[in-house]
C-alpha cells in the first residue's frame, strides 16, 4: 500500500509515529510523511532546520515532506495557537503540491492538537483515499483539563471542529478504551471506533548494565524511584515532592527525575525550599536510546498524573515503556492507566494527588524483598508482550488498513 501519514510531529522529534512509519516500511509499504519543521519540545527549530528548509528528506526509507510552520516558542497559549494554525495552513496549501501521485490510505497521528486532522481532510478529498485518525489526546477536554482554555465559547467552537474532523474519518483509532464513549458522543458510529493502544519501541527491555557503565555514576546510591518524561503541569509534581518530603528521613530512598519541561524550574526551586537536595535528583533530558539503561538502574519506576477526568480516561505512554522494561511500577493515577498496572501485577496503585499514599507505597516496595520486586517486573513484561507488543499491534493495524482499502476499491 501507498500510505500518506499526516503528522505535525515526526523524526527527529521523538514520537511513536516514527516507529509506526518504520514498521510499515519494513512490511513492504511505501510511506510518505507530511509534517512540519522539528521544534518540539524546546520550541525552536532543531539544528539544520529553518522556516523553509529542508523541504524533503529520507528517513529509513520513508519519504519525509516538510512544510513551514511557526515554532512553538515558550509554549505560551498564543505561541501554541500560531504553531498549530501555521501547520494547518501550510500543510493544507502545500500538501497537495508536495504529495504527488496516488495514495491508498491517509493516516493521521493526533497526540495534540486535533487540528492536524484538517489538512488530512483536504488530502482525503483530493486523493480520494480512506482516512484513519489515531487519537492520542481528547479535544476539547485536554484544553480544559490543562487550563489552556477556560472560555466556554472557545471550547464550544473547538468541540464543533472536533465533531467535524471525527465525522470526516473512515476509522477512528483510540489509544485507550476510555476514549470510546467520548468519541461516540461526537456522532461517530461505534463500528468505526477501534481500540489501538500504544506500544514501546523495541529498545525497551530488561537490561543488566555492565559494572563500569557511565549511567551508574550518574545515579545516587540507595533505593531509587525513577520518574521519566515531561516535567509539566499534568504530572502532579506536588504529589511526588510531597511524598519525598514525608520520606525525607529515609536518606537511602532517592527520587530521580529524568526529563525536562515547563515546570522543571518550579520543581528545582521547590526541592530547595523543602531541603530535599539529597533526596531528589533532577538529571535532565536524555536521548531516547539511553532511557532503557537508566530504567535498568531503578528499583521502582513512577508514573503520576493530576486528578482530572480526562487523565483518568487515558493510558500514559510511559506505562507501556515501564512494563516493557521489566521493572516494578508505582502508579499515582486513576482510571485506565491504573487499571493496566493493577491488572498486569507489575506494581502498586495509589490515588492521584495523595502524597501520603504514594510515600506508603514507596515504603512498601522498599521493604519488599528484591526477589519479589523482580517478579513484579517480570509480570509487567509478560503483560506487555501479551497486550502491547509492537508486531502484534502492527498486524492488527495492517489488517484494518487492508480492509478499508479493499472496501474503497
Amino acid at each position: 500500500m501507498k500510505v500518506l501519514i499526516v503528522s505535525q510531529y515526526f523524526w527527529p522529534e521523538s514520537f511513536l509515529i516514527n516507529d509506526l512509519a518504520v514498521g510499515l516500511v519494513a512490511r513492504g509499504h511505501k510511506v510518505t510523511v507530511l509534517t512540519g519543521k522539528p521544534n518540539y519540545p524546546d520550541g525552536s527549530f532543531f539544528p539544520g532546520y529553518g522556516f523553509t528548509r529542508p523541504l524533503r528528506e529520507d528517513y529509513k526509507g520513508i519519504r519525509v515532506l516538510r512544510v513551514p510552520l511557526i515554532p512553538r516558542g515558550s509554549g505560551r497559549a498564543v505561541s501554541l495557537v500560531l504553531n498549530y494554525l501555521s501547520y494547518v495552513l501550510f500543510a493544507g496549501l502545500l500538501g497537495p503540491l508536495l504529495c504527488r501521485g496516488k495514495f491508498d490510505l491517509i493516516f493521521v497521528f493526533e497526540p495534540s492538537p486535533v487540528t492536524v486532522g484538517l489538512p488530512a481532510m483536504v488530502m482525503k478529498k483530493i486523493k480520494k483515499a480512506p482516512l484513519v485518525l489515531w487519537v492520542q489526546d481528547l479535544w476539547p477536554e485536554s484544553l480544559s483539563a490543562t487550563g489552556a482554555v477556560s472560555s466556554n465559547h472557545v471550547l464550544k467552537v473547538v468541540d464543533r471542529m472536533v465533531r467535524f474532523i471525527y465525522r470526516g474519518c473512515d476509522r477512528v483509532l483510540v489509544q485507550s478504551r476510555g476514549f470510546v464513549a467520548r468519541i461516540e458522543a461526537q456522532g461517530v458510529r461505534p463500528a468505526d471506533i477501534v481500540y489501538f493502544p500504544n506500544w514501546a519501541e523495541a529498545l525497551y527491555e530488561s537490561l543488566e548494565l555492565e559494572a563500569d557503565a557511565p549511567e551508574r555514576r550518574e545515579m545516587p546510591d540507595g533505593f531509587r524511584i525513577l520518574f521519566a518524561g515531561n516535567v509539566g503541569v499534568t504530572q502532579s509534581f506536588e504529589t511526588i515532592l510531597g511524598a519525598a518530603e514525608r520520606l525525607k528521613k529515609r536518606e537511602e530512598i532517592h527520587w530521580v527525575i529524568l526529563g525536562d519541561g515547563r515546570r522543571r524550574e518550579w520543581v528545582q526551586t521547590r526541592v530547595q525550599d523543602l531541603g530535599l537536595e539529597n533526596q531528589v535528583h533532577l538529571l535532565g533530558k536524555r536521548a531516547l536510546e539511553s532511557m532503557p539503561r537508566y530504567f535498568s538502574l531503578a528499583d521502582v519506576l513512577l508514573v503520576s498524573l493530576r486528578r482530572e477526568l480526562l487523565f483518568s480516561l487515558t493510558i500514559p505512554s510511559k506505562v507501556q515503556t515501564y512494563l516493557a522494561s521489566g521493572r516494578p511500577v508505582i502508579g499515582a493515577l486513576d482510571g485506565e492507566g491504573a487499571h493496566v498496572i493493577e491488572e498486569s501485577g507489575a506494581g502498586l496503585i495509589v490515588p492521584t494527588e495523595d502524597p501520603e499514599a504514594l510515600a506508603q507505597a514507596v515504603l512498601t516496595l522498599y521493604k519488599t524483598p528484591k526477589e519479589k520486586r523482580e517478579e513484579m517486573g517480570r509480570r509487567g513484561r509478560a503483560y506487555f508482550e501479551e497486550r502491547f507488543e509492537r508486531e502484534k499491534l502492527l498486524n492488527r493495524l495492517e489488517g484494518w488498513m487492508e480492509e478499508l482499502v479493499g472496501g474503497r476499491s
